[in-house]
């Protein structure tokens, strides 16, 4: 895998990165919120990702879960933070359910007009908000948002609740006509949304999501982060394959609480993701999770149990698009046109490292770097995030993957070429 992680005195946090602009909420006493806009002009595609809360180090991370519950962290349970690729965590204080709201209200709102900007957009001109969120603050957190933003109420809003694979999740209902979901609706979202302008991502307050768990690897791994992108579909990201695919966890490896809307019901043979009108052009796309039995947001059986998790079925899917990605090509007179990259959701530098060594062995070679050090597991935000790093390095008519995959268990995987502004 490339860009494996540099020891962890080189790494900086997101803040003082130069190319990040810094600024206060004035919520708490002051939330820092850090933001890095991204433009590749040659392609036509912008957007804007970054983290908001104070920034903790994994040595002063342990010391906060410390203060904060009365205890460190067991030595059984103690994380190598380091190896699993993440050297920095952002959270948010203890503050009232309003205040929480208000301030990813608030949040959101900014990371939908920077990515507005980053694509030469006013809001106004946006026609569709897709955001991915594991445990929203609201039931309309994601209209509210983008009301605050200055996006028209007239733009159709989406939020999707599948945990880690949401912002992916997001991109292929935007882009694949054949998705199961898009024929759930009255409107083929796809088919809607071609030629449009969309925002694109995932808004992750996990700080928040996680401060009532008593889970000790959730404590250290999760933390806030957003990443957004602007893309027309069929102009400057255009679609080539992709598949969803749904495997309960039975076994509640990684237990989620969902904060959402779904009636809990799981019936043999029917997908076990909730398609519903949220209000006037406002569309929850929501997954059942494997709840905790307790009130925990999430309860997650280690780091051997999310390896199993992710790990058989995620190579599967990817094997899978892979070959219907090579049949397309084929099929465009392209047999010889590669993969640039694939941006993997970043779990942790372990799993994508066990999933990329058993594809090399099945004789798939693709590019997956690593490239989310500053923020730790940051769900649904991840891999557009990761995008935007590698946003400036993509080339018009490269071809991109993504890979998203998540509690429930979510996974969905999609090739799409790089269009020209």
């Amino acid at each position: 895998m490339e860009n494996s992680p540099e020891k962890p005195e080189d790494i900086t946090s997101f803040y003082d990165l130069p190319q990040v602009a810094v600024e206060r909420i004035p919520i708490a006493g002051g939330i820092p919120l850090g933001i890095e806009r991204v433009t590749n002009h040659e392609i036509g595609i912008g957007g804007a990702f970054g983290t908001w809360g104070q920034s903790y180090d994994n040595h002063s991370l342990l010391r906060a879960i410390e203060e904060r519950y009365g205890a460190p962290v067991p030595e059984s349970e103690l994380m190598n933070l380091s190896e699993l690729g993440f050297h920095h965590r952002q959270h948010v204080p203890d503050m009232a359910p309003e205040e929480h709201l208000e301030l990813e209200v608030q949040v959101g709102a900014k990371f939908l007009r920077e990515a507005a900007a980053a694509s030469g957009w006013e809001p106004q001109e946006v026609q569709a908000v897709v955001v991915g969120m594991s445990g929203p603050a609201s039931e309309d957190i994601t209209a509210r948002m983008a009301q605050r933003a200055g996006i028209p109420d007239s733009a159709l809003k989406v939020s999707i609740h599948k945990a880690c694979d949401g912002s992916v999740a997001g991109l292929n209902l935007v882009l694949n006509r054949d998705l199961p979901y898009n024929h759930q609706l009255p409107v083929n979202i796809a088919e809607h949304l071609y030629g449009k302008k969309v925002l694109v991502g995932g808004i992750e307050g996990l700080s928040r999501f996680i401060r009532q768990s008593h889970d000790w690897n959730a404590l250290q791994l999760f933390g806030n982060g957003a990443g957004i992108i602007g893309l027309i579909p069929g102009e400057n990201m255009k679609f080539i394959v992709g598949r969803s695919r749904e495997v309960f966890d039975e076994e509640g490896v990684l237990e989620v609480r969902m904060y959402y809307p779904h009636s809990g019901q799981r019936n043999s043979g029917q997908s076990m993701v909730e398609v519903t009108q949220a209000g006037v052009n406002h569309i929850r796309v929501a997954g059942l999770m494997h709840e905790p039995e307790s009130e925990a947001p999430i309860v997650m059986a280690g780091m051997m149990g999310m390896v199993k998790l992710f790990v058989r079925s995620g190579v599967q899917i990817v094997h899978e698009v892979y070959q219907d990605y090579l049949k397309r090509i084929a099929e465009l007179g392209m047999p010889d046109k590669s993969i640039a990259v694939t941006i993997a959701h970043h779990a942790n530098l372990k799993i994508n490292q066990l999933k990329l060594k058993h594809l090399q062995r099945e004789g798939i070679q693709i590019p997956t770097p690593w490239l989310l050090h500053e923020f730790g597991n940051v769900s649904a935000a991840s891999n557009m995030m990761a995008f935007l790093r590698k946003l400036s390095q993509l080339k018009p008519s490269d071809n991109v993957l993504f890979d998203g995959f998540g509690a429930g268990t979510y996974y969905d995987v999609l090739a799409v070429e790089m269009g020209a502004s």
